[in-house]
């Protein structure tokens, strides 16, 4: 992990929520840091140097998750808050950039969309055929348990259909609505689309995706360095690289040194 210059460091502790007066206990709070950020992880750690869930209920830059997360307060609140946000459904949640649970702001949902997103005219070909059978069931029904899901679908076991929900996750095609934990534990799965329809109907090409979500990220980092915007989204450093330069020549950005931009009128 590159060392960052501490003005950046308290930059972040303010947007992450990293600090003690700032540290989210509410649902409410959680769809505001959502909206603020413009995306988030749920409930990783400082390890993986992205904003989360779990780092703004600590409120510290050293939050880490505890060996026994069922009885640490903080991780269950965190746990507890991902929920009820999931199914308020004010903001976007599920799996997506490198299979990593997320939320997303609404007005971020067709940047992530125009990168990641499968157009409906490729599934046949992208999906493999129990992904394209879920989503047929759904089609048809909008809402359905794990046990039914598999059972409608034909999947052959609850590894095959968890590998499969994941996919369409990434491909922002499917998401958690709703989480029973009584008699057992289950997730409701319904279409995005359904939750998210403007959003998701929105046309974006994928460099447009890729410069939003760029721009958010130099927005709630303050700075980034060589390599950090490719490996928190998962694209090329070449591609990061033109993304970044292009917030340049916008007057959003300033280029430091090689790899590394600052948000332009940098404040802490």
């Amino acid at each position: 992990m590159n060392n960052l210059p501490e003005e950046v460091e308290n930059y972040r502790d303010r947007k992450w929520r990293r600090e003690e007066t700032l540290k989210i206990e509410t649902a409410i709070q959680l769809e505001a840091l959502v909206e603020d950020l413009g995306f988030c992880l749920a409930l990783t750690d400082s390890r993986t140097n992205l904003p989360s869930v779990y780092i703004a209920v600590c409120g510290r830059r050293d939050a880490h998750s505890p060996k026994n997360v069922q009885k640490d307060y903080e991780m269950d609140l965190a746990w507890t808050l991902k929920d009820e946000v999931m199914m308020r459904g004010r903001v976007y949640y599920g799996k997506l950039v490198k299979g990593r649970a997320m939320f997303v702001a609404p007005r971020l949902i067709p940047a992530f969309n125009a990168v990641w997103g499968v157009p409906k005219k490729l599934e046949k070909e992208v999906f493999s055929p129990e992904a394209n059978r879920i989503l047929k069931v759904l089609r048809k029904e909008w809402e359905m348990g794990n046990a039914d899901l598999r059972k409608d679908a034909q999947i052959e076991s609850r590894a095959v259909l968890t590998k499969t929900l994941e996919q369409l996750q990434k491909a922002m095609k499917v998401i958690p609505q709703e989480v029973l934990y009584q008699p057992t534990f289950m997730y409701i799965w319904t279409l995005a689309e359904a939750r998210f329809p403007k959003q998701l109907a929105k046309n974006m090409t994928r460099e447009e995706g890729l410069k939003e979500i760029a721009r958010a990220f130099l927005k709630f980092g303050g700075m980034t360095y060589r390599g950090e915007l490719a490996k928190a989204v998962g694209i090329t450093r070449r591609e990061a690289g033109l993304i970044n330069r292009a917030l340049v020549e916008e007057g959003f950005a300033e280029r430091v040194s090689v790899g590394v931009y600052k948000l332009k009128n940098f404040e802490v």
